[in-house]
Formats: C-alpha cells, sequence, structure tokens
C-alpha cells in the first residue's frame, strides 16, 4: 500500500490521534519562526494542524502529497497568506532558494526517502534561513528492539521507527543544528531547528 493511498484512509482519524497530542510541541517549534514577513514552506503540511499556529505575517506554501489531507488543511487556513500544493516533499516542485524557513513537522520519519526531503528543504532554502522539525527519531547507536521489529509492518501504512536525524543530516551538506530538545514520549519525539549556511 502506499503511503498516499494509506494516508487517504488515514485522514479523517488523523486529527483525532495527533491534535491533542502534539498541539504544544507544535505551538514551541512554531514560535521559533522570526517576527519579519517571509516565504515559509510548510512540507508535508497534511491536515493543516499547525496552520491555527502560525502567526499572519508570512507568506505559506504547503506541499502534501495527499489530497484527502490538503482538503482538510484548506479549510484551516482562516486569514492566513497560504498557497496549497499537491506535490512530494522529496521531490520539491519548487526553485532553488523560494523559501526563507521550512516547517518539518512530522514527515522525515513518514516518507521512505528521509534524506532526499532534507535533501531538497535545503536546495529550495535561502542562505540564512531555518528549519524547524518536530519528529520522532531514534537516538544514534539505540537499539530499540520493539521499535525495529515493527517497523517493517508500519513503514508503508502510516510511519517509520527506525530514523536515526544524525544520519539524515550527515548526508545533507548546508545545514546546521542550531537547537535540539528533546519533545514527547521520552525524548523519543524532537524539536530541531536547523540553520542553512
Amino acid at each position: 500500500m502506499s503511503l498516499k493511498h494509506s494516508y487517504t484512509l488515514i485522514s479523517p482519524f488523523y486529527d483525532l490521534v495527533l491534535a491533542a497530542a502534539s498541539r504544544s510541541q507544535r505551538a514551541d517549534s512554531l514560535a521559533e519562526l522570526p517576527q519579519a514577513p517571509a516565504r515559509v514552506l510548510l512540507s508535508g503540511v497534511g491536515t493543516g494542524l499547525d496552520l491555527p499556529l502560525l502567526p499572519l505575517q508570512h507568506h505559506y506554501t504547503g506541499i502534501d502529497l495527499t489530497p484527502a489531507m490538503l482538503r482538510r488543511a484548506r479549510r484551516r487556513a482562516g486569514d492566513l497568506d497560504f498557497q496549497w500544493i499537491q506535490g512530494d516533499s522529496q521531490r520539491l516542485p519548487f526553485a532553488d532558494r523560494s523559501f526563507d524557513h521550512a516547517v518539518l513537522h512530522l514527515i522525515l520519519a513518514v516518507l521512505p526517502d528521509p534524506v532526499a526531503c532534507l535533501r531538497e528543504t535545503a536546495r529550495v532554502l535561502a542562505a540564512g534561513g531555518s528549519v524547524l522539525i518536530f519528529d520522532k527519531f531514534l537516538q544514534p547507536g539505540q537499539w530499540a528492539p520493539v521499535r525495529r521489529l515493527v517497523n517493517p509492518m508500519v513503514r508503508h501504512v502510516a510511519t517509520r521507527l527506525d530514523v536515526v536525524f544524525e544520519e539524515v543530516l550527515a548526508q545533507v551538506p548546508g545545514l546546521v543544528v542550531a537547537s535540539d530538545q528533546p519533545a514527547l514520549a521520552g525524548g523519543w519525539f524532537r524539536r530541531i531547528r536547523l540553520q542553512r549556511v
């Protein structure tokens, strides 16, 4: 089953599972956006759970693979300057340096190729821009036998449980860690801010 198909099936239930559990962490991550108006990419915008938490002064572009998710996101946009595009975060349909900042909330550990997603994000990001990440990652060298055992079953339906962020970042030049904080589930989920150099 493809992610596009599975997330079409999941979309009606997605918010029930994630909205309350992730709201405060999303808000804390999004508070890192600058005050000055900017072009902000929301990669893997999903059902738009971030949209009500965003400041109004920026121009936002949300991309997601699944039309069912995008339909829900559009309804949450409110007064935001928000453009939505159906597309793949692993192959962004944007020119180099199109955005000042990017938000990757719960997307890197979902995609089959998180390196491609982060590499594409770096490509479309202007120098000095930031990448705000909220997601679940294994720690380097962490065994996590249950997560690794379950991963082959769930990775094609909903999410990956085996992504080590440091291994992903090591393959993407031009991005450096500005902050890295534990979030939920004893640090399994992390809030990370990267800077484009």
